[in-house]
């Protein structure tokens, strides 16, 4: 059973033509050498007879060995075995042997690799008649030390090129899943981008085009309007229109990533409650807005409210147009914001723009991310109220006015309330 954490058994990329042709260069060059050393053992004037062999044997096996390991990675057990036996008849083919054993070697497989290096050892015991060279006694355990330490030191070469082999494929590895990781995160962020940019198109242009909508019922069912304010009406729908086109062209714009010095549009906040209830009134809704809070929540907070306020003027202005609205706001700094928004029964009917069904579940999502709670539900005389409460850190006080005293929305005796 294998234990390496790299899979041994994936294909080693095959070597090119060049690499190929250093590796056998080496392994001849290593062959020549040992070559020689032998030839400088053997007795003077034996090449014509007894040492016939080193002449004419012994290059034709170191051929047939160097062109045997060029196929070693397609076959590199019988290419090593044969190789390993074939050395020992040739001094020049030691080269090829050494080069075989490392390659197998770098396989880190010890089942292949202990019968290559057991031939490589023994088989040189069996031809040392091939060349008549004088042994000291007690040579065979020399020889068998020596072709020992020698294929000791081609297995440990080889098995250090293949853990780093291993290393490297397993840092590509990583390479390769961290830049899937990348890559999967990059994508949820466009998903997450793409729900923002779709909540924030909801949010802001089913407000504007139900104040449109509204508008033009009270054209639809008041035939008998004067001009002058038939005329303020048709002037509040074609502006209304402009500024539903300006907020789709804001929100687009953050679809834009290569125009970074692009203006963003305002983010909703607390201070901008009293002018959204102020174009609500501008619209021909009859708004009241009540404020009693002690300083100005945290941003986040405010968002929030801005966002609770918002989809409750455009859930009046869709579901019952004409009907009065009280939007109330109380609450201080340790404890939580409150939000109320009732409104009475419908006072005409009108032809209702088409529902998403994503603007409460919105709101109450929003609300639940601050850690607030959110309720809505039918009044007793046909109207509906939304309530929502969220927390207003102690530690976390509101931005200041620049005097030093906490900023406040303009209250509803600032400015004049206008009633349909």
């Amino acid at each position: 059973m294998e234990t390496d954490a790299v899979p041994r058994r994936k294909p080693v990329p095959p070597r090119g033509p060049w690499q190929q042709a250093v590796r056998i260069g080496a392994a001849a060059v290593v062959g020549v050498l040992l070559w020689l050393l032998t030839g400088a053992m053997l007795p003077r004037g034996c090449a014509a007879d007894s040492c016939s062999w080193y002449v004419t044997g012994d290059p034709l096996v170191a051929l047939g060995c160097l062109t045997a390991v060029a196929w070693r990675q397609r076959f590199p057990v019988p290419v090593a075995l044969a190789v390993a036996v074939a050395s020992a008849a040739s001094a020049l083919a030691s080269g090829a042997a050494l080069l075989a054993i490392g390659s197998l070697a770098a396989r880190r497989r010890p089942a292949e690799i202990a019968p290559v290096v057991a031939a490589f050892v023994v088989a040189p015991l069996f031809t040392t008649g091939l060349y008549p060279v004088e042994r000291p006694p007690g040579s065979p355990w020399t020889q068998l030390s020596l072709q020992l330490l020698t294929a000791g030191f081609a297995v440990a070469t080889g098995w250090a090129v293949g853990a780093r082999r291993a290393e490297v494929l397993s840092l590509r590895e990583r390479a390769r899943s961290a830049e899937r990781e990348q890559a999967a995160l990059a994508d949820r962020a466009r998903v997450l981008e793409r729900n923002r940019i779709a909540r924030e198109m909801h949010d802001s242009l089913a407000h504007r085009i139900s104040l449109v909508a509204l508008q033009a019922g009270a054209l639809d069912h008041r035939a008998d309007l004067p001009d002058e304010e038939r005329a303020v009406l048709v002037r509040g729908i074609a502006d209304g229109s402009y500024r539903a086109l300006e907020d789709l062209r804001d929100v687009l714009g953050v679809l834009r990533a290569e125009q970074p010095d692009r203006p963003q549009p305002p983010r909703p906040s607390y201070d901008r409650v009293p002018a959204l209830v102020h174009d609500a009134r501008a619209s021909g809704m009859d708004v009241t807005l009540t404020v009693d809070t002690a300083g100005e929540p945290p941003d986040a907070v405010g968002d929030v409210c801005f966002r609770v306020v918002r989809e409750a003027l455009t859930n009046a202005a869709k579901h019952a147009p004409g009907a009065p609205v009280r939007v109330t706001l109380d609450g201080a700094p340790g404890g939580a914001l409150g939000i109320v928004v009732r409104n009475g029964p419908a006072a005409r009917t009108a032809t209702r723009p088409p529902a998403s069904g994503y603007g409460l579940p919105g709101i109450a999502e929003r609300v639940r991310a601050v850690g607030g709670t959110v309720g809505h539900h039918p009044a007793p005389d046909g109207g509906f109220t939304l309530t929502a409460r969220l927390p207003w850190p102690e530690d976390e006080p509101g931005r200041t006015d620049g005097t030093g005293e906490p900023a406040r929305p303009s209250r509803p005796g600032d400015e004049p309330e206008r009633r349909s």
